[in-house]
């Protein structure tokens, strides 16, 4: 019988051309998980534990679909993101670590007895929306995607973790959808396209070749592009002092500071992620 020993050994041999050695140990502790329901500590401590003849079938399946590069997070079909399941596919990116830093500040700065508008611009999986109706209860939330299909994905991750959101199909460089642009918001947050071609040369394939272009790129010349609509309809759109809240491309942090000057938000400040990058942008509205 196969142990979880002989699968990370296993993962490890086919693994290494395409991730590095804590990846691959990762993945592997993920997928173990997944299949035995058991703890990464266990898994870890009991390397001698036997797989059934099932659970190593289908490590055989999922071991077949990373060497072509698929992200572990579509192979299962679910990610973990600020402590909930969301389920995943290749119509929405995998919510990473840098959103979920975003959504922290967001946490911090909002009192949990806050009542707001909240808008999600560009959702995907509806991560964002779903983690702060989870903990700002009396908040309304909207939540946009120009992908129909990210938007089926986003409500059923809404009535999985019992939460209620309205979503709407909008295209962020056009808000003028009455259920989206009636509104006034206290909070406006967006994590849109940022990758420019140029950036995408230095990405790894298997976000390349996987993860939704859509949600991912923009073009040389026009890197500010959703930025700069986005921060149009928010001057238009938020309350006094209300908050607009950007995931951002590293290479732009002072330029797109400038712009949210030049357009009239104030207390701007620009936060880097743990990895030391420029991230995040949070501005105010004042009226």
């Amino acid at each position: 019988m196969k142990t979880v020993k002989d699968a990370y050994n296993e993962f490890k041999g086919n693994l290494a051309h395409i991730y590095s050695i804590p990846e691959t140990d990762a993945i592997t502790s993920l997928v173990l998980n997944d299949l035995t329901g058991l703890s990464k500590a266990r898994i870890k401590a009991f390397t001698d534990t036997e797989l059934t003849i099932e659970q190593s079938q289908r490590l055989s399946i999922i071991l077949k679909e990373l060497k072509t590069g698929k992200p572990v997070q579509y192979i299962l079909g679910h990610t973990e993101f600020y402590g909930l399941n969301f389920l995943v596919n290749s119509t929405v990116l995998i919510p990473r670590p840098e959103t979920e830093e975003l959504v922290e500040w967001i946490l911090r700065t909002i009192p949990p007895s806050s009542n707001l508008n909240i808008l999600d611009i560009g959702t995907g999986s509806g991560c964002i929306p779903i983690i702060l109706k989870s903990h700002l209860i009396n908040n309304k939330l909207f939540a946009i995607d120009i992908s129909l299909d990210a938007l089926q994905t986003a409500k059923r991750n809404a009535e999985l973790n019992n939460v209620e959101i309205t979503f709407v199909e909008a295209n962020a460089l056009n808000l003028n959808h009455p259920v989206i642009a009636g509104q006034q918001y206290g909070v406006i947050v967006s994590n849109p396209p940022y990758v420019t071609l140029v950036d995408k040369k230095q990405m790894h394939y298997n976000v390349t070749g996987f993860e939704p272009h859509t949600a991912l790129f923009v073009p040389d010349e026009s890197p500010l592009l959703f930025y700069i609509a986005i921060a149009d309809f928010a001057a238009g759109h938020l309350i006094n002092n209300g908050y607009l809240f950007f995931e951002i491309n590293e290479s732009y942090g002072p330029e797109t500071v400038d712009m949210l000057t030049s357009k009239g938000f104030t207390q701007i400040e620009l936060r880097q992620d743990m990895a030391g990058k420029d991230r995040m942008i949070k501005a105010v509205l004042a009226r």
